[in-house]
């Protein structure tokens, strides 16, 4: 049998309720219905704002995404560049030290040249005075050493180095000392040493006697007068007596004792001793004219007549020659050539 289920007198529906309790009950769900929608509303407020932000960060990380990839390509762009850069600087350098190294061997150069040149300079002075040297000795006269000298200085102006300085000095002190200097004339004293080889075969021998007269006729001449005629046989007669007797005084002895064989021989042993000073010169053997010189002046005064006039103008020409070639040694450049020495040793 079967039961119907029985409702408890309490849990049946109030149909009979009160009309103030049914409308708070509508205004509940009124009040939750509003409070949904507004749930609803504010939820899709914030999905949409949500969604907006999420669009923004989108776009912020694609555009952070993009400013990285630009970074990471303009870093690349600037590695490269830096590593171009760093390329172009190692080219550089290595060209700087390769201008550097050939600066460095143009100088070397250059001084290399310089002291070439200068050594050619010197090597060429030191030759050229020299040579003006030997001619000066040759020629007896100081304008070849002069000359070169000055030559030298001018090339040494135009040079214009200061290590050569020293040698401009010593070749102005040179010069000075040449141009204070007094020398003779060569020329003027060869000259004079031949008319002392003409006066030799005139200069009269100490012991000589008077000299033969050619004889004069007696003759008397067609316009003479007779008185004339004996007037001048008397003069003549007494101009024989005369000579027959001859009293001179002879200081040296051996003078006397000459014979005339020997006294052609003394005459010629003089003059030659004049020629050979007269060589002597030409030669620049000075010492050795001197000595000739000497040796003819001690032969003229003890062997030929002193009172004569040939023989005083022979004997002051002689020591007229003596006096000036006391004056005839040339001047040495000791200076100049001790400088070229220095300076072509390179200190």
């Amino acid at each position: 049998m079967t039961t119907l289920p029985t409702e408890a007198p309490d849990t049946l529906p109030d149909r009979h309720a009160s009309p103030g309790r049914q409308s708070a009950g509508g205004w509940l769900v009124y009040c939750t219905a509003a409070v949904a929608v507004l749930a609803l509303l504010a939820g899709v407020l914030v999905w949409q704002k949500v969604t907006s932000m999420q669009e923004q960060l989108a776009r912020q990380s694609a555009d952070a995404i993009g400013q990285a990839t630009e970074a990471k390509s303009s870093a690349r762009q600037a590695q490269d560049l830096a590593l171009e850069t760093a390329a172009k600087l190692a080219v550089s350098d290595a060209k700087l030290a390769e201008v550097a190294l050939q600066r460095t061997q143009v100088e070397e150069l250059i001084q290399s040249l310089s002291r070439s040149r200068d050594e050619n300079l010197v090597a060429d002075i030191d030759s050229s005075i020299r040579l003006a040297q030997q001619q000066a000795q040759f020629t007896g006269s100081v304008d070849p050493m002069l000359a070169a000298l000055k030559s030298a200085d001018n090339r040494l102006a135009r040079t214009a180095q200061p290590r050569l300085a020293p040698l401009q000095r010593a070749i102005a002190r040179d010069v000075a000392r040449i141009q204070a200097t007094p020398l003779s004339d060569t020329p003027t004293l060869l000259l004079q040493l031949d008319e002392l080889a003409l006066l030799a075969d005139d200069l009269p021998i100490a012991n000589a006697v008077g000299l033969a007269r050619p004889p004069e006729t007696l003759a008397r001449k067609p316009q003479e007068a007779i008185s004339q005629w004996w007037l001048r046989v008397w003069a003549q007669l007494q101009a024989e007596v005369k000579d027959l007797v001859r009293v001179s005084k002879i200081s040296e002895p051996e003078a006397a004792l000459l014979s005339p064989e020997q006294s052609f021989f003394l005459r010629e042993n003089f003059k030659l001793r004049i020629l050979n000073a007269r060589l002597g010169l030409l030669a620049r053997q000075v010492e050795q004219a001197r000595a000739d010189l000497a040796t003819a002046s001690t032969v003229l005064r003890r062997y030929f007549a002193p009172e004569s006039r040939k023989t005083q103008t022979a004997a002051a020409l002689l020591q007229q020659v003596r006096m000036r070639m006391r004056t005839l040694e040339l001047p040495r450049l000791d200076d100049t050539l001790a400088a070229l020495s220095t300076a072509a040793s390179g200190r």
